[in-house]
């Protein structure tokens, strides 16, 4: 079964994402947890929360995934800043226990300057800041296109973090398909190669989700503009390749495509015959 789904606003409530899921032919789905380009969050409705989690257990969803807000930085050079995004994380994780066993997705953030391994250090200290024993959500860092200092355009990037995490069990990896081609990994020419140097440098059992985007620009250019699929230079058929992957097929496929809805209904509608058509 592909579980396939896309970005979702959660401005109508929890449940309410869900259905618009399911009426979208979706089996998991991914929502901001608060606003995107700033802090704020809406009051949790408990209630709400519970809605949600029965109907993907009556549904057989995939995890869902929480995507941070982009403001989040944590390795920002301003410790003001990295203050703000460690409690940011903090509280987004406890609120996330009202949804148990989903993912969590962020940014792993710009060190500004510092270097790329003086960020993978501050990353690593908030979530061993943060991270619990005993919660049930796991973090995800997310492949970047290696744009301006942002940290994990190179999969060592990702690995420096993740060395570092005390409760390894509590973080993966949610590789994005525009963001790598864009930092340069050859998606559409070499599927098995990236994904061999994945699993060389993190290892595939870290790798829990995939954000599925073509891409605007040229492989290496670093620049992170998603594309719908076939309208980019990753390509459709080099996207079906990663949708039925035997290394890929049991993960959570989320669509970042610039679509409205009605286009999401139709991509994840073509990637389903796709993923089909190579059973």
């Amino acid at each position: 079964m592909l579980y396939i789904g896309c970005h979702l606003s959660s401005s109508r409530g929890l449940a309410a994402m869900g259905r618009q899921a399911l009426e979208l032919g979706a089996n998991t789905f991914q929502f901001f947890t608060r606003n995107p380009r700033g802090s704020r969050a809406k009051p949790l409705d408990e209630a709400d929360a519970a809605a949600l989690t029965a109907l993907l257990q009556s549904h057989a969803f995939a995890p869902i995934i929480a995507h941070a807000p982009y403001t989040l930085n944590l390795c920002a050079a301003v410790e003001d800043r990295r203050t703000f995004a460690w409690e940011t994380l903090a509280d987004d994780l406890s609120r996330m226990e009202h949804l148990p066993g989903q993912l969590y997705n962020l940014h792993p953030g710009s060190h500004v300057g510092q270097g790329p391994e003086a960020g993978a250090a501050w990353i690593a200290q908030a979530l061993n800041a943060v991270l619990r024993p005993e919660q049930t959500t796991t973090v995800l860092l997310e492949t970047m296109a290696g744009k301006g200092s942002e940290v994990g355009g190179r999969f060592e990037e990702l690995k420096a973090i993740l060395d570092q995490v005390e409760l390894r069990e509590k973080v993966g990896v949610c590789l994005d398909t525009c963001h790598v081609w864009d930092a340069g990994y050859d998606l559409a020419g070499n599927l098995d190669g990236v994904l061999e140097e994945f699993d060389r440098v993190i290892g595939l059992d870290r790798l829990r989700a995939i954000h599925l985007n073509d891409s605007c620009n040229p492989l290496g250019s670093r620049k992170d503009r998603h594309a719908r699929i076939g309208e980019g230079a990753i390509g459709t058929e080099a996207l079906a390749r990663v949708v039925r992957h035997p290394a890929l097929r049991h993960l959570p496929f989320c669509l970042e495509t610039p679509n409205e809805l009605p286009g999401y209904a139709q991509e994840i509608a073509l990637l389903r015959r796709l993923a089909e058509e190579a059973v």
